[in-house]
């Protein structure tokens, strides 16, 4: 049930710029394989989300549009929760501290497949 959670919660940021598909695939991906190894293949291999999938598994690699866009969500909110709401400053600090180590995590990772292991050239190293 919870695979099918985040892959609807998935599908809907296909559609709103602001929430980020990806993450919600690769959860539903991981709820899959400890329930269900029918939807695991399928969300694995399917034709829209199969691919980036594929390559976080392998590779770990987070695309540098996902990184910009992430980063710039993450501005947005930091912008909003301390211009225009009344949170209290233990609640602004514990949201930059997370937003700080997402951040920190996916600039961290690689931006593309490593040279040796890209297959959409004939120069495998």
């Amino acid at each position: 049930m919870l695979g099918f959670v985040f892959f609807g919660v998935g599908i809907v940021g296909v559609v709103l710029p602001v929430l980020p598909t990806t993450p919600f695939m690769l959860l539903a991906l991981w709820a899959f394989s400890n329930s269900s190894e029918r939807f695991h293949n399928w969300l694995y291999t399917h034709p829209k989300f199969g691919p980036s999938l594929q390559i976080w598994s392998t590779h770990g690699v987070v695309p540098k549009r996902a990184k910009i866009s992430a980063l710039t969500v993450m501005a947005g909110s930091f912008i909003f929760l301390t211009m225009f709401s009344e949170a209290h400053w233990a609640i602004i600090f514990s949201a930059s501290a997370f937003m700080l180590i997402g951040a920190t995590f996916l600039m961290t990772r690689p931006s593309q497949i490593p040279v040796e292991y890209d297959t959409s050239t004939d120069d495998v190293v």
